[in-house]
């Protein structure tokens, strides 16, 4: 018997898959427990309407995370810090003081954990910092380090 897997089951398949089950199976457990319902015509034309409208919405998605991408790359931060001898900084510039004045002052928001900083930033000048917006999309922010 064909179903369509309301969620993942383990052995049969993904959620949103037509998978092949035994008729006993399905009756006897992935239907009472709603983990999948019969493949006939009306349940297929949902499917096909439900991923439809995700591909659409995903669309949508990138879509917006590159127009905030170009936005981005044309945004130049300023932080100031307190330097010590040699122009090192006393402390660093970490992902978070990032993301606050990118919000505080350009009103977007990023979450922290998507600024890759392989390091805090420690000297004063231009960085180049990488901002993931969307999964395969990614800005570059450049963050310049003054002294206060």
């Amino acid at each position: 018997m064909k179903v369509i897997l309301l969620q993942d089951v383990k052995g049969l398949g993904k959620k949103g898959q037509v998978a092949n089950a035994s008729d006993g199976y399905a009756r006897n457990y992935l239907f009472p427990k709603n983990l999948a319902k019969e493949a006939n015509e009306g349940n297929m034309k949902t499917l096909n309407q439900q991923k439809k409208s995700q591909q659409i919405k995903k669309e949508k998605e990138l879509a917006a995370a590159k127009k905030v991408a170009d936005n981005i790359e044309k945004i130049t931060i300023e932080i100031k810090a307190k330097v010590g001898e040699g122009g090192r900084l006393f402390g660093s510039v970490t992902a978070k003081e990032i993301v606050e004045l990118l919000e505080k002052i350009h009103k977007i928001k990023i979450d922290k954990r998507k600024v890759a900083l392989s390091e805090p930033i420690r000297e004063l000048g231009v960085k180049e910092v990488e901002l993931k917006v969307y999964p395969n999309v990614i800005a570059k922010l450049k963050v310049n380090v003054i002294e206060e």
